[in-house]
């Protein structure tokens, strides 16, 4: 289920009695906290930067604390907070720095820590003194009652001598705390809202460009798939039904001739016949095998371990795998059917194994095998393609592959179950022939 907005969680009449109020105070307690040291921290890389050696430190420090910061959201607002920050072209810490100097986001993430230092964090203690401290202190007027004896003064304000006048009192910090939960709340989510404006946002840029590109390749992957089908579905209930009706036809007339050479000439037939619907069926399988359309990917893989040229061990295959995208089980399944192949020809492997979850919106699958390792995927393993086509569906295919084995591939594609999806059943082969 999708997390709630937090000024969307305001409007709910049971608000005040569930967990946001807490989050919402736990958020802005942390942030006087964090402020209150990034204070300091922030002075001292002042004095360091009139030495002129500060200001690549105040950098980093933007940078640290505004991951701190992204992370921090969460307590109110469940939806992830973007990484705005480009993945540097060489390696080392000069280019870091680099970027990092010529990005909005550095110099962004730079101004919400000055902000965060000077300003936020007085605000998020003083709300929190408000909306919490101020409640809490009247609900315990009874105990600072029984500890002083004869009178308490309730906020420092009001004079308690009676345990009557000390409950009330606590009554009210009760209906004061459930009260002031609606600013507490709006407060926590206006904080919340800043620093995602800031620290989340992308540069200005091509974003829109790439999106389009993205989008585009996706339309391509798709129409690509439907393709595939369309040619399946035209095999199988074309030519493959053909191919069926004339081997039965060269059977009967095999045993309806006379021995001699015609009788001969139909068995060579008809056993050729039978030889090109066999590699026919494995054609239909290889364009797009059936059990995945009706049974899903665990299936699908379970199938494809069964046909593998050596022994597999599966886990997560055997019902426990929701349905996906049509293009998700696809792109899944034919990266480990490739993977398989890869072992049987080329790792000189004696077992392998095969694994599925789909857990935290991301589809996992590996494929391990005990090879000689050493696995290069740009010199003809035929998975280029299939790491491309991952890509589009914004997945990854990652392979480790030292010297002497083990040889591990991970196809990782993020996706939503279908709804009302549930666990496919297994099947080791299609439903059609």
């Amino acid at each position: 289920m999708e997390a709630p907005n937090p000024w969307q969680a305001l409007a709910r009449p049971r608000y005040p009695f569930g967990p946001l109020p807490w989050r919402a105070a736990g958020y802005l307690a942390s942030g006087a906290v964090g402020g209150a040291a990034a204070s300091g921290v922030l002075v001292v890389l002042l004095v360091c930067s009139l030495l002129l050696v500060g200001l690549p430190l105040l950098l980093l420090a933007g940078v640290a604390l505004g991951g701190a910061e992204r992370r921090r959201l969460r307590l109110v607002d469940r939806a992830p907070a973007a990484d705005p920050h480009r993945v540097p072209d060489a390696p080392g810490l000069a280019a870091w720095l680099r970027l990092r100097a010529g990005e909005q986001a550095t110099w962004r993430e730079l101004a919400y820590a000055l902000l965060f230092a000077t300003v936020l964090w007085p605000l998020d203690a003083l709300a929190l003194a408000v909306c919490v401290g101020l409640p809490a202190a009247l609900i315990g007027t009874p105990l600072q009652l029984a500890a002083d004896g004869e009178e308490a003064k309730a906020v420092k304000v009001y004079l308690v001598t009676s345990y009557p006048e000390a409950f009330a009192a606590a009554l009210l910090g009760v209906l004061l705390l459930l009260v002031l939960a609606y600013p507490l709340g709006a407060v926590a989510g206006a904080r919340a809202a800043l620093a995602r404006a800031l620290l989340a946002a992308r540069d200005d840029g091509p974003a829109d460009g790439i999106g389009e590109v993205i989008a585009s390749r996706a339309r391509l992957a798709a129409a690509f798939e439907a393709e595939r089908r369309r040619i399946e579905r035209d095999l199988h209930d074309g030519a493959q039904q053909r191919l069926v009706a004339l081997t039965m036809t060269l059977g009967l007339a095999r045993y309806d001739a006379p021995p001699g050479p015609l009788a001969d000439r139909l068995a060579r037939a008809h056993e050729e016949a039978g030889r090109v619907l066999t590699e026919l069926r494995e054609l239909i399988h290889g364009i797009h095998p059936q059990v995945l359309a009706d049974y899903g990917l665990g299936a699908a893989l379970a199938d494809a371990a069964d046909r593998s040229a050596v022994p597999v061990e599966t886990s997560g295959v055997d019902g426990a795998l929701p349905r996906l995208p049509a293009a998700v089980e696809s792109a899944a399944y034919f990266a480990a059917r490739e993977a398989l192949a890869n072992i049987g020809k080329h790792s000189g492997a004696t077992r392998a194994r095969l694994a599925a979850a789909h857990t935290d919106g991301v589809l996992r699958v590996d494929v391990e095998d005990d090879g000689r390792g050493g696995a290069d995927p740009g010199h003809g393993s035929g998975l280029t393609g299939l790491a491309d086509r991952l890509a589009v569906l914004d997945g990854t295919l990652t392979i480790t592959s030292p010297p002497g084995g083990p040889t591990l591939l991970r196809a990782e594609i993020p996706c939503s179950a279908l709804s009302g999806s549930s666990s496919p059943r297994t099947a080791s082969s299609s439903a059609r022939d």
